[in-house]
């Protein structure tokens, strides 16, 4: 698919059913899903007050802020707060007195239509830089939608994805990621509403969480971006904003983690990868990184044991394999990388890093054809992918190909 022509998919799944190309789907509400406050909008009991009240959840996040993060809250974005720009452009294209769903429609509409969002994985955005950029990855799309959403008086929430989880292998270390939709009730059934467009949407294992917990997802995002990028500063910044929002936050912990490893203070890396261990045994990244940091402290018996422990776990998400196999590759074992990256396919041929994880391989091995035929089917996944376009000006000497 070209990347300036593709338009941003809306998943609203049912049960275990696959995105229908952007049209609303339904589902019952979760049993026992708790429905969060967010932008709920308030009627007056008193008749005599004709105006209603609206929920500030801006306001509500900045007290919240101050009572976990004290006088660093200052700093603290708000992802979903919207400007005074946003909001003019909301009340002049969009009616608030229409029905919940011709008011979702609406949105959806003007997001995708009006603004024409297109995807890009990096940076994360919050929702002004969504708007004034006309990008953004899918925790960017879901700023933006809470924060018009909210203006039209409508309940939106972040919800978090369990079942889809991203990892990046970075200076062999373990980098997570998390994957956050929107939800919103409209006529009593929860819908959720995704922006990523190169993979069919079947969710199964989803919660809605807290403004606060999505704050930290935010700072969390930004601080593996910046560890990618190799901003070991920026990235604690930002990470310690998460900890500090979400102190069991897995994904947080395990890049607070990395972060002392690339600074040398192993024992510190370690504590917290066990942390983080301590709240869930099997989580895939935190074992792998905590074997790192026993391999650099010489404890070879205990990172192996925990290396065991990660063999045993069972996995269908593709990025298990695609870092595995970035481990053999790193090794030298080109036989097992290779296999762990078929295994990615296997799991699902249809987004981009498995086809980098290929097109890595391949180059390693000298087979320069099939990394082509890999750069080439990434791309068309997804055409602003950076990493792919790196290696499609590599592998066929275009410089113009690796500009973003």
């Amino acid at each position: 698919m070209d990347g300036n022509s593709r338009r941003g998919t809306t998943s609203i799944s049912r049960g275990r059913s696959a995105s229908t190309g952007g049209r609303l789907r339904r589902f019952p509400v979760l049993a026992g899903a708790t429905v969060l406050l967010a932008g709920s909008f308030l009627s007056l009991a008193c008749a005599t007050q004709p105006e209603p009240r609206t929920f500030d959840s801006v306001e509500y996040l900045r007290n919240r802020y101050a009572q976990m993060a004290g006088a660093e809250n200052r700093s603290i974005t708000v992802p979903f707060e919207i400007d005074e720009a946003i909001r003019q452009d909301v009340q002049q294209r969009l009616n608030p007195a229409q029905s919940e769903r011709r008011r979702t429609d609406q949105i959806l509409d003007y997001i995708f239509g009006w603004l024409d969002l297109r995807y890009a994985l990096t940076p994360t955005r919050d929702a002004v830089g969504t708007y004034e950029s006309h990008q953004g990855n899918c925790l960017s799309f879901v700023n933006l939608f809470v924060g018009v959403a909210r203006e039209l008086r409508l309940n939106p929430f972040y919800v978090e994805v369990n079942d889809l989880q991203r990892w990046d292998f970075s200076e062999g270390s373990v980098i997570s990621h998390g994957h956050i939709v929107a939800g919103l009730r409209i006529d009593g059934d929860l819908s959720t509403f995704d922006f990523l467009p190169y993979r069919a949407k079947s969710y199964r294992d989803f919660q809605p969480i807290s403004d606060i917990k999505a704050t930290a997802h935010f700072y969390n995002n930004l601080a593996a971006e910046a560890l990618m990028a190799g901003d070991t500063a920026r990235a604690l910044e930002h990470v310690q904003v998460a900890v500090t929002l979400a102190p069991d936050f897995d994904k947080a912990l395990n890049n607070l983690g990395v972060i002392w490893l690339r600074l040398g203070e192993r024992d510190r890396a370690l504590e917290i990868f066990e942390r983080g261990l301590e709240q869930d045994p099997m989580n895939v990244a935190l074992l792998t990184n905590a074997a790192r940091a026993y391999q650099e402290m010489a404890r070879g018996d205990e990172a192996d044991e925990l290396l065991a422990r990660l063999e045993g776990v069972h996995q269908t998400n593709p990025f298990f394999y695609i870092y595995r196999g970035e481990m053999a590759l790193a090794r030298g074992d080109l036989d097992v990388a290779l296999e762990y990256m078929r295994q990615a396919f296997r799991r699902n041929s249809e987004i981009p890093e498995v086809h980098i994880g290929l097109v890595k391989v391949y180059l390693a091995m000298g087979n320069r054809q099939k990394a082509l035929h890999h750069v080439e089917r990434a791309l068309k996944l997804d055409a602003t992918h950076l990493e792919a376009r790196r290696y499609a000006a590599m592998l066929t000497g275009d410089a113009g190909a690796g500009r973003k």
